[in-house]
């Protein structure tokens, strides 16, 4: 029945108390799993106090038990086993406080928690938290590499010893937390969030050494993973030995066997890396020279040609078959002009030959009527006509006495 409670007439705390523990008592007898995160057996008691912690969720309950009940456990249970509980809920009403009440504890076996872990993987690999694509890159040479281990652990003097000792200038930051427990996984979210945020910080490492499934448990919790997997940095998981795999193995952007085996892949050996720079200095020297014997040689093989070896040669013969060509025209044209020459005289000589003036010298002379017509027919003239005769030097004028042609017998006529 609902308390009926006014601003007139409210319920005293007694009251409420009690509603709540009988609410609470109708609950009955529940199985309850979870992980015992603390563990209190006080001297001269009956009863054991444990604190029995949600594994996937930041909760808590106190579970009482017989001391019978819990001694009679096979195998016993410690700090930071997963069990579970028969128990009935109880509302101490004086101090207001919520418990268990066990009168059965049982622990979860390895088979059915190793089942448990492998479902989780199967969901948290279905949400893609385990793809490779989204693994980042480590960088060569991290400017500080965040490490989250033990207190005075291996793990720890593994590292930062092998760490320096590869890189004598590396810088680390360590976060110090619970590896195991109930909140183990608490503290490393923790100390995860606080190297993300700071900007100097270039990857992170996660170190712990070996032990049993149950011990390694934190590194498998859901929390943790998706805080990895949020992670901007690069993430390394050193967790146990080589056969051990927790989930965190697979969230990771780097899974290392071992916590020596993670400074190897986050910190260069500055030996090796000495050497490679040898090496790749010796490899550039090598190629550079032969490049620069190579060059050399195609150098010497083109000024051996005998354009560059005797540049002037060329030109010398150009110049010699200039000069012949020259000669060779000059000669062409002599003889052109020679023949040239002879033509014209015998030419010259020809037209004299048939020039009336080369006939008057000769002692003949032309007749010319007045129109300067030469007379060439006795017939074109007639008696006493005046006539012009031209002679090689000088004119003459006649007058035509008698005509004569070539057909008659008689003695010429002379005219005067």
């Amino acid at each position: 029945m609902a308390l009926e409670t006014s601003l007139e007439k409210p319920a005293p705390v007694r009251s409420i108390a009690n509603a709540l523990s009988g609410w609470i008592n109708r609950l009955g007898w529940v199985w309850v799993e979870g992980q015992i995160a603390q563990l209190t057996r006080r001297p001269g008691t009956q009863t054991v106090f444990l604190t029995l912690r949600d594994t996937a969720a930041e909760v808590s309950i106190t579970v009482t038990c017989p001391r019978r009940v819990f001694d009679s456990v096979e195998p016993p249970v410690t700090e930071g086993a997963r069990v579970v509980v028969h128990a009935k809920p109880a509302y101490y009403v004086p101090r207001g406080t919520l418990s268990l009440t066990a009168d059965d504890i049982r622990p979860v076996g390895l088979g059915e928690l190793l089942a448990r872990l492998e479902q989780r993987r199967r969901l948290l690999a279905a949400e893609g938290l385990f793809d490779r694509e989204l693994k980042r890159t480590l960088p060569f040479l991290p400017r500080v590499v965040g490490v989250i281990c033990g207190r005075d652990s291996a793990a720890e003097r593994d590292v930062l010893d092998n760490g320096r000792r590869r890189w004598p200038g590396v810088r680390f930051r360590v976060e110090n937390t619970a590896v195991q427990g109930h909140d183990a996984a608490r503290q490393v979210i923790e100390a995860l969030g606080q190297l993300e945020r700071d900007p100097a910080v270039d990857v992170i490492v996660i170190a712990r050494g070996g032990g049993s499934v149950e011990d390694l448990l934190p590194f498998s919790d859901e929390g943790l993973i998706r805080a990895v997997a949020s992670c901007r940095t690069p993430v390394v998981s050193a967790i146990g030995h080589e056969q051990d795999t927790p989930l965190l193995d697979l969230v990771a952007d780097v899974r290392a066997s071992t916590p020596t085996d993670a400074v190897k892949h986050v910190v260069p050996d500055v030996r090796e890396e000495q050497a490679r720079v040898a090496q790749a200095r010796d490899r550039a020297r090598h190629l550079l020279r032969a490049w620069l014997d190579r060059e050399s040689h195609a150098l010497e093989v083109t000024r051996a040609r005998p354009a560059l070896a005797a540049p002037f040669s060329t030109l010398d013969e150009r110049e010699q078959a200039l000069r012949d060509v020259v000669d060779r025209g000059r000669r062409c044209l002599q003889h052109q002009l020679a023949r040239a020459g002879d033509d014209v005289t015998h030419r010259l000589a020809r037209v004299r030959a048939l020039s009336p003036l080369a006939t008057l010298e000769r002692g003949y002379a032309v007749l010319q009527d007045a129109d300067g017509v030469a007379v060439r027919d006795a017939d074109q003239v007639d008696d006493g006509q005046l006539l012009t005769a031209r002679l090689a030097r000088g004119r003459l004028d006649v007058t035509v006495d008698a005509r004569h042609p070539d057909d008659e017998r008689e003695a010429p006529r002379h005219a005067r």
